[in-house]
């Protein structure tokens, strides 16, 4: 799949043309905050709970967390679960996890509970980048050659912030603080290799999700770093901290989808986000639209395929699945603890609604990007008959992604 490193001038070129809002209000983004909203306690994550919470941890649950570490003493038999393909899963997430484990003695999971603390100290002189416009548009153009695939900015929101992280070493919520200072968040995306995503569910499709995690580490880290160096501060997250969707899509990247993924013109759902909590002054991006609300309400494409039946398919709504739902919001939710549950079930991560997603597809070749000018018209039914009638999102046996 085509990730766009180094390659701006060719994505400028490939990436269709969309609608950008006039604000970054959260109608323009397509948020529907209703008056019983509540801020969401990273201890009630799915993945939190599944390490305490009696309704999630079992032996499965234990083994999945541990075959990341170490290998299973008896493997599967079946295809994309072989120890050939759990050795490459697991070594794609290693960058990831050497920052996550770096500094488990001090109860932090740096990225993952905590937000990413190997950086030096910066300038203590703040250098002048000029307008706030100059400044997005070089700190872009760091991001883009440090490895980012995309890149958005918007306004540090204080109701997507944790309400508490969780601990690891014990089992409970604990403090979340955030520099004050901070008003500006960087959003920094990382597309996921589609050959990879095409094996799913497999272990093999599980490194396409390592990979965007330790590629999105050690981007995270630079640009920060670069961020600090320049005099300014800069906090590193992944999916500690904050939640990462709103950011994402306020900044311009995306559309929110059925599935509960962010949507983007370049890669579709193939993608994951990181953020930079920063006081640099940066002009803003505005949240875009090109068709997605639209095309899910006709699509049960991700919700037919779910292995778990995690996706409903029906209108947005408030209706919690259970607490690891976000309270107050009217959109599109999936069942956590389903999803979780078959994760722990094969024993790796599923992506098959990234797979058959129709937007999940390369937008370097021209045929995919009149497909999406297809689908943002009045005949996105037509468009999604041609996906399926030219077998989109079909699996690819993970034997036919090794080249032996």
């Amino acid at each position: 799949m085509h990730t766009g490193r180094n390659d701006a001038e060719l994505r400028a070129r490939t990436r269709i043309p969309v609608r950008v809002a006039s604000d970054a209000s959260d109608g323009s983004a397509g948020f529907d905050v209703r008056p019983e909203f509540e801020r969401f306690s990273q201890a009630d994550d799915v993945f939190s709970r599944s390490r305490t919470d009696s309704e999630l941890r079992d032996e499965r649950a234990d083994r999945f967390y541990s075959t990341y570490r170490r290998p299973l003493a008896n493997w599967r038999a079946g295809k994309g679960f072989r120890q050939l393909d759990y050795a490459f899963r697991n070594a794609t997430w290693h960058v990831a996890d050497v920052f996550a484990e770096m500094y488990e003695a001090d109860d932090r999971r740096d990225g993952f509970l905590d937000p990413l603390s190997m950086l030096r100290d910066g300038s203590e002189e703040r250098l002048d980048l000029g307008t706030p416009h100059d400044a997005s548009k070089l700190l872009k153009h760091a991001a883009k050659t440090s490895g980012a695939d995309l890149v958005g900015i918007t306004d540090y929101d204080a109701r997507w912030t944790y309400t508490e992280r969780f601990s690891a070493a014990t089992g409970q919520a604990k403090p979340n603080p955030l520099t004050p200072e901070v008003d500006t968040v960087i959003v920094i995306g990382q597309a996921m290799d589609e050959r990879l995503i095409d094996t799913a569910p497999s272990a093999l499709s599980g490194a396409a999700t390592g990979m965007g995690y330790s590629q999105d580490a050690v981007v995270l880290l630079t640009i920060a770093q670069f961020i600090r160096n320049l005099g300014y501060t800069a906090i590193a997250s992944m999916n500690d901290t904050t939640l990462a969707i709103p950011y994402a899509i306020k900044a311009g990247l995306g559309e929110y989808g059925k599935h509960g993924l962010v949507i983007t013109p370049e890669f579709g759902t193939s993608v994951r986000f990181g953020k930079i909590f920063t006081d640099m002054p940066l002009a803003k991006d505005a949240p875009i639209t090109f068709g997605v609300a639209k095309m899910c309400a006709i699509c049960n494409a991700c919700s037919k395929a779910c292995p778990s039946r995690a996706i409903p398919d029906a209108k947005p709504s408030t209706d919690r699945h259970n607490k690891s739902n976000i309270k107050g919001i009217r959109k599109w939710s999936i069942d956590g603890e389903k999803c979780f549950s078959y994760w722990s079930k094969i024993n790796s991560d599923c992506s098959v609604c990234v797979r058959v997603c129709p937007y999940t597809r390369d937008y370097t070749q021209r045929r995919n990007r009149a497909w999406l000018r297809l689908a943002d018209s009045p005949l996105r039914k037509l468009a999604l008959r041609l996906h399926h009638k030219f077998g989109g999102g079909k699996r690819v046996l993970a034997d036919d992604w090794w080249p032996v």
